[in-house]
């Protein structure tokens, strides 16, 4: 028989329903269970596309003895952390507060109102049993003991990423972006690109801060290592050369075995990261992979109705890997005459590249696009019989039992996801990627908008609604200002106005100065949280004053302006100790150091000249404009001629009618 997951939409939670563990969802029926009879809480979290979890299903919660004590003892408890990335957030600090480490799977012991007292992430079986047996007996006869540490540990989770409010600076400097860079550089891995630890993940929002600065400062040490890195990550493993799209993160420091699973959230960063970097230096790498790995979305991560998919798992048949891996042979077999340079290319070997496992995860050399000069390629050829290699072994690789498919749709993944196509649009201008993030667009208005007008985190299903989380706001802002500025459909500023209207009304405490990653209509858990610290992901909070700024420079709304102001002053004293967790904050301190531009192009040639304006790599900017439109800067500046205009710190140049005047105006 089924537990109590077997109702849950989550694939995640999902996959439990059949464990010997009486699991529960995250609800007032497992709390309320929890008090009435006394007992503590296992709170476990984790995600489907996950490899860990699913060795702790195997080892702990498919064994009948490890249940019998779970279901004898405790009130068990599964969250999926991309579902109820609140409720995962407050577990996780607790872990790292105990331990100093965290990662999924993760295991909270809890009283039975859900304070924690002990946390981890993957146990063995013998250790996670002799952890349970013993908070059991602890809980029996020392409930006291239980209460005070609980009593600390909240404590101390309620207070993480509270920040002072600080002075308003009159200015920042040079100097405040060097004490950033300085120490950062120092952790760049010069020999395998990105920064000198294992595993390594490919954070492009680190990279796409450095990448700005880089060409602003003009710190050629910074940008070439930038490029160094995007070269090395669109080389290795972690990349699927024949598919499309990249992996979570590299197992190595070579950036080759990778932990397989398929984020969206990755790719759709990767996606615009690589778009920019192009922009900045043409690379027929960098293009190779937007396509790609765009083709890959819109071939399986795509609803029937426009939104993106969650994840693909790390497993198939039990076996990590195992779908993306090939035996020389089977190379061989597939490709024929064209192995023998297909399998160089790839640096594929009989005895496979990936030792441990004696198969192989292509990979190419840097210098590997060489190749196509001493074999009397052009680069079209190149580029086409590279295509055509690659298409039939997806094709062979298609008749393979396919990884787990999550189909959760969160809204702030898909908003990150039609940014990236917006984002491809603007720089390699094809009009499939624009009516693909139109078409996403429309999904997110139509299925996660909330009765409301807020929005949903995921589409309701089974009566089942979670609102949703500042990051569902901040990433769908972001993404229509983005649609905005493709389209100059002021639809787009609008709603992103009015959806920041909201966040202000609902998650924002002007006396902390602080937005809060729950609304205040949430479900009340054991502490509200900030999210301020960017990871993988720019922070919800980062992410929402950056469209502050923008939005209150489109609408010159100077309530926007104040606010992002000071929660920038509140953070900036932390960047420098550790700039790769505030890379998003870092992009907005360099905005404030080197200004932005605010141009207008204006009139029935606006898309032309747009699209000659993109060629050129201009970080720093913002673009308005169209042959009609109501927005401030735009007052009595559109008529019948195309006309161009650049704005900076409140001062407007004269109109100028060409791209090349225009971007005299903006480098002079």
């Amino acid at each position: 028989m089924p537990n109590k997951l077997h109702s849950e939409t989550s694939p995640y939670l999902r996959q439990h329903q059949f464990n010997p563990v009486e699991w529960y969802p995250w609800g007032d029926e497992a709390l309320h269970k929890a008090k009435a009879e006394n007992k503590l809480l296992i709170v476990s979290i984790g995600y489907s596309a996950c490899h860990w979890c699913h060795v702790m299903e195997r080892e702990s919660f498919e064994d009948e003895e490890i249940a019998a004590v779970m279901n004898a003892h405790f009130v068990s408890v599964k969250v999926d952390r991309e579902e109820r990335p609140d409720i995962d957030q407050i577990y996780m600090i607790a872990a790292q507060l105990m331990t100093g480490q965290g990662g999924w799977p993760l295991n909270c012991i809890c009283l039975p109102d859900g304070r924690p007292i002990y946390g981890g992430t993957y146990f063995r079986p013998a250790d996670w049993q002799n952890v349970l047996l013993q908070l059991a007996n602890m809980w029996r006869d020392k409930p006291e003991v239980a209460l005070d540490y609980a009593d600390r540990l909240t404590s101390g989770i309620r207070k993480s990423e509270q920040l002072p409010i600080n002075r308003i600076p009159e200015t920042y400097t040079a100097q405040d972006l060097a004490a950033v860079v300085t120490p950062w550089k120092s952790l760049f891995d010069a020999k395998d690109g990105g920064h000198t630890r294992v595993p390594k993940f490919p954070l492009p929002n680190n990279w796409l801060f450095l990448l700005r600065y880089g060409v602003l400062v003009d710190d050629r040490e910074v940008l070439e290592h930038v490029h160094f890195t995007l070269g090395k990550v669109a080389s290795g493993g972690i990349y699927d050369h024949v598919g499309g799209g990249f992996a979570r993160y590299s197992v190595d420091g070579r950036w080759h075995i990778p932990h397989f699973e398929k984020m969206l959230y990755d790719n759709a960063q990767l996606v615009s990261l690589y778009a920019e970097a192009w922009q900045q230096r043409p690379t027929d790498q960098y293009k190779r992979v937007v396509v790609e790995t765009l083709a890959w979305i819109q071939r399986e991560m795509t609803s029937p109705d426009g939104g993106f998919y969650c994840a693909l798992d790390a497993d198939s048949e039990g076996v990590e890997g195992k779908f993306y891996t090939f035996q020389l042979a089977e190379i061989e077999t597939i490709l024929g005459e064209d192995a023998e340079l297909f399998t160089r290319y790839f640096g594929a070997t009989d005895e496979g590249n990936w030792e441990e496992e004696q198969t192989n995860v292509l990979k190419i050399d840097a210098e590997a696009d060489k190749m196509a000069q001493e074999a009397g390629f052009s680069a079209e050829e190149w580029e086409a019989y590279l295509a055509e290699g690659k298409r039939k072994l997806l094709d062979y690789r298609n008749k393979r039992v396919h990884p787990g498919l999550d189909d959760k749709l969160l809204t702030s993944w898909n908003a990150l996801m039609l940014k990236g196509f917006v984002d491809a649009y603007r720089v390699f201008d094809v009009p499939e990627y624009l009516n693909v993030a139109l078409e996403n667009a429309g999904f997110i208005r139509q299925k996660l908008y909330a009765e409301d007008g807020g929005l949903l985190h995921q589409p309701e299903a089974n009566g089942k609604a979670i609102a949703g989380f500042l990051d569902d706001y901040a990433f769908s802002i972001e993404a229509y200002i983005a649609l905005y500025e493709a389209t100059f459909d002021e639809l787009w500023l609008h709603e992103a106005k009015r959806l920041m209207e909201y966040v202000l009304s609902y998650f924002y405490e002007r006396e902390a100065s602080a937005f809060y990653y729950t609304s205040t209509h949430a479900e009340q858990l054991i502490a509200r949280k900030q999210e301020i610290m960017d990871n993988v992901i720019p922070s919800s909070t980062s992410t929402i004053v950056r469209q502050l700024y923008r939005l209150g420079l489109i609408f010159d709304e100077r309530r926007y302006l104040e606010i992002a102001r000071q929660l920038l002053a509140n953070v900036v004293p932390h960047i420098s100790s550790y700039g790769s967790a505030y890379s998003n904050w870092a992009i907005q301190l360099l905005e404030e150091v080197y200004g932005s531009f605010e141009i207008m192009l204006t009139g029935p040639g606006w898309q032309a000249m747009r699209k000659e304006l993109d060629i050129h790599y201009l970080p720093n900017k913002m673009i308005l404009g169209g042959t009609k439109g109501s927005l401030p800067l735009l007052a009595g500046r559109i008529g019948n001629a195309t006309r161009a205009y650049v704005c900076r710190n409140k001062t407007c140049s004269l109109p100028v009618e060409h791209t090349d005047e225009l971007l005299q105006l903006i480098t002079k």
